[in-house]
Formats: C-alpha cells, structure tokens, sequence
C-alpha cells in the first residue's frame, strides 16, 4: 500500500466527509492500484453519478498521472494548468490533495487558475508574493468553518475559553470542513499543536454549496491579505476527547495568547 494509507483511521470525525470515497480509493491501493489509478477510478464513479443528478453536479475536470509525467523544471501548477492533470505521487500528502479534487473541483480549479496567473506575471523565483503565498496556505491548510458571530469574534481575539468553553454549546449548529492536504495528512498522527487556518463560510449557506460558493469567495485580492484565522484544530467540541478536559485550553504554548504591543 502506498507509504502511511493504512494508518489512516476513517472514523475520525475530520474525515466524515471524505469517508464515502476516501476509504474506498485506501482500499484499492491496498490492492495494487496506484494513488493516481484509484483516484481516476473514484472521479469515473462520480461522474457517472453527476449525469444522473439533476441539477448536475460539478465533476473533476482534472485527470490524475503519475509524478513521473511532470517535466523536470516544470512548474507543478502549471503543469495542472496547461494539461489539466494533477502529478500525483504515492503516499499520504498526494492522497488526501487528490481527494480534495474529487470533492472540491470547482474552488480547486480557482485556486490553481490564481496560481498559473501568478506564475505567468512573475515567473517561478524563491519569492512566491503575497498571492502564491496565501493560495499556498489555504491549499495547504485551509479549514472552512461556518459558526456563530460569537465564536468567530472570539477566535478572532484568540479568546479561546470563550470560543471552546463558554460558548461551546453553540457548536452543535456548526459546520467544519478541513481542506487542506497537508492538515489532513498531519492528523493521521494527532497531536495537540496541530495548527489550521480557518476561512470563514456564511451562516445559512448549504454544505452542498460550499464548492461553488468557495470558488467565488477566492479572489487574488482577498487571499492577498490573508483573512485567516490560526487554529489548533484539536480543540474543536467534538474532535478530540482531550478537549473535555478544563485545563486543555490553558496550554499557552499551543492555545497561543494574543499579540501585545
């Protein structure tokens, strides 16, 4: 099996979401197939199903290839662009990206049209500027939270006894979503400092919707600033077991205190 898959604990709450096809792609690699072969696999499945659905859904637009079909001195995101087919490694970092395509195609399409965009105006450097950098982030660690004003304004002060303890009863009526790869791909181990940038969703809007609404709600200017909210995402009410616990969100070296002047 591709390295680290079959550590992959399918009922942790964070991957509810992913659960359906994830757990069934893990399953094929296990049998032989590479990531890239299962990933093709569970995108012809849902296709099949997007024709079905009325209204259609949206599908991948990407197909999925192995690393080796990336030209050396290539630009990875270009190449997604130019050949509309994502370089796909065996392991758990490639996985969890793949399946973040099947699930996300439309604001993962966005995302890799800013990053093209910005490479073809500034070139491949050591410096990626503020836009490359902030889609990198969000690629990487993204988590879409849909919460009450009160929890967001308190994690915005990093208040986090109000957020996860005085208010936590509110958070039954939330919605959580990681979607970033590498956040994914860390939580396979749990640890406590694990760390996501939250990117807020609108109160109402259907978890069905979220793709097309991201999609939109991704724009150069506004990854430019880098509205994100640093998270330790085990402290979420419901997520970890630990967080029970009264003194769980006293630990400053992970529940960081705000910046004083």
């Amino acid at each position: 099996m591709a390295s680290g898959l079959s550590l992959i604990d399918w009922t942790a709450p964070w991957l509810a979401p992913w659960r359906a096809t994830g757990e069934r792609m893990a399953q094929q690699v296990a049998q032989g197939q590479s990531v890239a072969e299962a990933c093709n696999g569970a995108l012809a499945t849902l296709r099949a199903l997007a024709q079905q659905a009325s209204p259609a859904k949206a599908v991948c637009h990407v197909q999925f290839v192995s690393q080796d079909n990336l030209p050396e001195g290539m630009a990875y995101e270009q190449f997604i662009f130019e050949q509309h087919a994502v370089p796909t490694r065996e392991g758990l970092h490639d996985f969890f990206n793949a399946l973040c395509w099947l699930h996300f195609p439309l604001a993962k399409q966005q995302l890799n049209q800013l990053q093209a965009a910005a490479i073809q105006s500034q070139g491949v450097g050591a410096v990626r500027g503020p836009v490359r950098d902030a889609v990198t982030v969000f690629d990487e660690n993204a988590c879409l939270l849909q919460v009450e004003d009160v929890i967001w304004d308190a994690l915005e002060r990093r208040d986090w006894q109000a957020a996860f303890v005085t208010h936590r009863g509110l958070w039954g009526s939330a919605q959580m979503q990681i979607f970033g790869h590498a956040a994914l791909e860390k939580l396979v181990a749990p640890y406590k400092a694990i760390t996501v940038h939250m990117w807020r969703v609108p109160n109402g809007l259907a978890v069905l919707d979220w793709d097309a609404w991201l999609s939109q709600d991704l724009q150069a200017d506004k990854l430019a600033r880098k509205p994100f909210l640093p998270t330790p995402v085990l402290g979420l009410p419901g997520w970890w077991p630990e967080n029970m616990a009264p003194d769980f969100y006293q630990d400053a070296q992970v529940f960081r205190l705000p910046r004083t002047a």
